[in-house]
């Protein structure tokens, strides 16, 4: 694998950690099974898309895209709370109206927006060679999520929030609001995909609408290979992890498709991912198994 090819990687998990971010806050704070990032996803990539297309700050566009993000998961918290419809269902629900909703943004199925300004060109002026600028730009973008992310978690909100996804009755039998829990978390969890969204259509220079299409997976292999390989009750280091997860994982795939031993090509992409989410699920098994058998 090349030097370029391994920045890339580096830079496409960056990317992707905050999708990580996501998963995580969905399905391991508040036991959200959360599809709707496969539709918010795109939703961030079109919105950023063709805000810089008209000439927008492509941080405000970023801004906007989170923004987006955040609304498909205050629709999937709307149906799950208000009207009861199964957390799994909802989110499939709204991630199938994001597909027509996405085609009506961007007017087309994908857009590009190459030669554009986008939140990276400022930097490249700083002489280092453009493949190491980026992965920069998106590991400190990245680490100030995660510090703000720790630190709402560790606030009483947060606590709060942490105690409904563990136990919802016995939260609410404390006072908390399980509902208003939901509303927040879902919301910022898909903010934060709908920002990566807009990041990888400023960095990739194209957005389309099929770009979403195992988000999901994705973020979930990031989350397990973190959990895996760093085990650990503090928060900060839980969503470090999840990040750390990410990079390795879009390198293990990078290596796996550079390798000419394995004769695969870059249509295996899907198959190279099923393989490596099961070894993440199935390598803590068997290291338990150990354990006992010790």
């Amino acid at each position: 694998m090349s030097a370029i090819a391994f920045w890339g990687a580096v830079e496409l998990g960056l990317v992707y950690g905050f999708v990580a971010l996501g998963v995580f806050l969905a399905f391991r704070i508040l036991d959200f099974p959360d599809l709707t990032v496969d539709g918010s996803f795109p939703l961030g990539a079109a919105v950023a898309a063709v805000a810089l297309t008209a000439g927008w700050n492509p941080w405000l566009a970023c801004f906007i895209a989170a923004l987006g993000g955040a609304a498909c998961g205050l629709v999937t918290a709307f149906l799950n709370v208000r009207f009861g419809i199964l957390n799994l269902l909802a989110s499939i629900l709204t991630m199938i109206a994001l597909f027509s909703v996405n085609l009506r943004i961007m007017g087309r199925p994908n857009m590009a927006v190459l030669n554009r300004d986008t939140v990276i060109t400022p930097f490249y002026d700083l002489g280092l060679p453009d493949h190491l600028v980026r992965p920069l730009v998106l590991a400190v973008l990245i680490i100030i999520a995660v510090l703000l992310l720790a630190r709402f978690l560790g606030s009483d909100f947060g606590l709060a929030m942490r105690a409904a996804g563990a136990n919802p009755r016995m939260a609410r039998a404390n006072g908390v609001d399980v509902g208003r829990q939901i509303y927040v978390g879902m919301g910022l969890s898909n903010a934060l995909t709908g920002l990566a969204g807009a990041l990888f259509a400023q960095v990739s220079g194209f957005a389309d609408v099929t770009s979403g299409v195992g988000t999901i997976v994705v973020g979930l292999a990031s989350v397990i290979v973190g959990e895996t390989l760093f085990r650990s009750r503090a928060m900060l280091i839980a969503l470090a992890a999840c990040v750390i997860g990410s990079v390795i994982y879009r390198i293990a795939v990078q290596l796996a498709l550079s390798a000419d031993l394995l004769y695969l090509k870059p249509s295996d992409l899907n198959l190279v991912t099923a393989v490596l989410v099961a070894l993440a699920l199935i390598l803590p098994r068997l290291r338990a198994g150990r354990r006992v058998a010790r």
